[in-house]
């Protein structure tokens, strides 16, 4: 059974959602046959790679919204946040073009490593203040996880995993993805949002029930 994730390595309700997956997957009496499998999503794509900016002014900007209203909506997410144990800092947040970031992924995807380099950047961009669009930044984290860092300066250096990153965005487009998170379950359920353990909990159940009864 293989559960896909569409995600964005700067996306807040992105790492609530990792969380409350992780969840439902502890209390899931069949999450040993259960494949996860992260998928690339840029949240802003149009966002200028080598420009950094803080969050909470990129924000601004976008949602044509006060610093006022914007700090309010970061403060919600950042409880929410709180209670799955994240501790955002919204305010060292610098919002990066996060291409490169995916592209780290996928060379981790590779080495056996994505689930942990999905960890790694989110926590680096939403808890630590990291631009996660620095070559030298990215080869350091992935190293930390263990990935080759030669292997991440080369890839960077070139255009290795560009296609990958690519398909994974197309495939959103065509499953109808318009925001992350977004699971999808054996290519036939999905569910969009972090949404409670107890509905990723039901949707496991429902689709291995599926695949068994179609096997």
């Amino acid at each position: 059974m293989r559960v896909e994730i569409w995600s964005d390595v700067v996306c807040p309700w992105c790492y609530i959602g990792k969380r409350r997956l992780e969840k439902a997957l502890a209390g899931f009496e069949h999450a040993g046959e259960v494949e996860v499998v992260w998928r690339s999503y840029q949240l802003d794509p149009s966002h200028p790679k080598g420009v950094r900016e803080p969050v909470h002014e990129a924000l601004a900007k976008k949602m044509g919204g006060t610093a006022a209203q914007v700090r309010t909506m970061t403060e919600r997410v950042k409880a929410l946040g709180a209670q799955e144990d994240l501790a955002y800092d919204f305010d060292r947040a610098v919002m990066v073009n996060t291409f490169d970031a995916h592209r780290l992924t996928h060379l981790a995807k590779a080495h056996g490593l994505g689930d942990q380099a999905h960890e790694r950047l989110l926590r680096a961009h939403l808890v630590e203040g990291e631009a996660v669009d620095d070559a030298e930044t990215l080869v350091r984290l992935g190293a930390e996880i263990g990935v080759p860092a030669e292997e991440t300066r080369r890839m960077l250096g070139g255009d290795d995993h560009v296609r990958d990153v690519e398909e994974d965005i197309r495939e959103a487009q065509a499953l109808g993805v318009s925001g992350v998170p977004f699971f999808v379950l054996d290519r036939a359920y999905g569910v969009s949002g972090a949404q409670p353990v107890e509905t990723f909990l039901a949707a496991l159940r429902q689709a291995h029930g599926r695949a068994t009864a179609t096997r």
